[in-house]
């Protein structure tokens, strides 16, 4: 792939990482991957951790471009990227409606259903609902309706933190308890079994297009918090082992999620393919994970993509749409 230009309106980026989420640490290896990325071509980049003086500074300093790298609440439920738009300066990353609908995994689902893509059947349950209808009665219900295997996860939230896979009845009182400690409603979902990808969206100007997806194999059969950020713990094939055809229609799949939710710039869609082919959308991310054992840029390099470059292009596409 032909190496682009740094181009000459993109001087100073702010990298936003850390914040107060579960996913801290997370968010602090993306920060400075993406940071040591853009400063090896470079680029002036300031590092920083969002506190109380953050928006002061920002507002006296005027990067060209703010790169949120703020997993978790903190940076991808909307809040934080108000007050960007708010500050008027440019940001990677989708907007705050979009964010908004993104994050909340529920309303993902309805609206991705609603473009045509296939999800999982689920349930929603606030923690009030939870207990004022009766637990044990609440319990019964989902599993008169919602067979095993099911995947109990918190409504808001990643890095599969609180998400448990039910494969035995007994223990979804557990995983509902698990679940309601990071969020205060739980989706409880269908477990569609198959090869689980993730498929990485761009856009630096001419539409949104799928990199090629990474298929997940977990050694532990599940993919949690462990597995994702210790090196070793899960095996990745990019592009996944996919046939052809089934493929080009989960990339497809990605690409339509993206556009059915209005985000921009760089997501992650999470799906499972079924024995029939059929794509099933789990989750989009809209902040990816950009460490050195994230998805996304084990799926950037097989696509031939310098990273530094590629973030660079991202944030000039963040200014043009500011611009616009």
């Amino acid at each position: 792939m032909t190496t682009p230009l740094v181009p000459e309106s993109l001087r100073t980026v702010t990298v936003l990482a850390g914040g107060i989420s579960h996913e801290r640490d997370v968010s602090l290896r993306s920060g400075r991957r993406v940071a040591d990325s853009l400063t090896a071509h470079g680029i002036s980049v300031e590092l920083r951790d969002p506190d109380a003086t953050l928006l002061g500074h920002l507002s006296e300093t005027r990067p060209d471009v703010i790169w949120p790298a703020l997993h978790g609440a903190s940076g991808e439920d909307g809040a934080l990227r108000g007050v960007l738009e708010a500050l008027d300066i440019p940001f990677v990353g989708s907007r705050a409606t979009a964010a908004r609908l993104a994050w909340d995994k529920p309303t993902a689902k309805a609206l991705v259903a609603r473009a045509g893509i296939h999800t999982p059947r689920s349930v929603t349950l606030s923690h009030d609902a939870f207990r004022e209808l009766g637990a044990v009665s609440v319990l019964q219900a989902i599993a008169d309706e919602h067979p095993v295997p099911l995947v109990v996860k918190p409504a808001r939230g990643g890095s599969a933190q609180g998400v448990t896979v039910v494969d035995d009845i007994a223990g979804l009182p557990r995983a509902m308890v698990d679940a309601y400690t990071y969020c205060e409603d739980v989706l409880v979902e269908q477990k569609i079994v198959g090869t689980e990808v993730a498929i990485g969206v761009i856009d630096t100007g001419d539409g949104p297009i799928a990199l090629p997806a990474v298929e997940i194999v977990p050694r532990s059969g599940f993919y949690g918090f462990e597995a994702r950020y210790n090196a070793g713990e899960t095996r990745f094939f990019t592009p996944a082992r996919l046939d052809d055809t089934v493929a080009a229609a989960a990339a497809a799949a990605a690409v339509a999620a993206h556009t059915a939710l209005g985000l921009r710039h760089l997501s992650r869609v999470d799906l499972i393919i079924d024995a029939a082919g059929t794509a099933w959308f789990l989750e989009v991310n809209v902040l990816p994970g950009l460490t050195e054992t994230s998805l996304v840029p084990l799926a950037l390099e097989a696509a031939g993509y310098d990273l530094g470059w590629l973030y660079a292009e991202l944030a000039q596409k963040a200014i043009t749409d500011h611009r616009a």
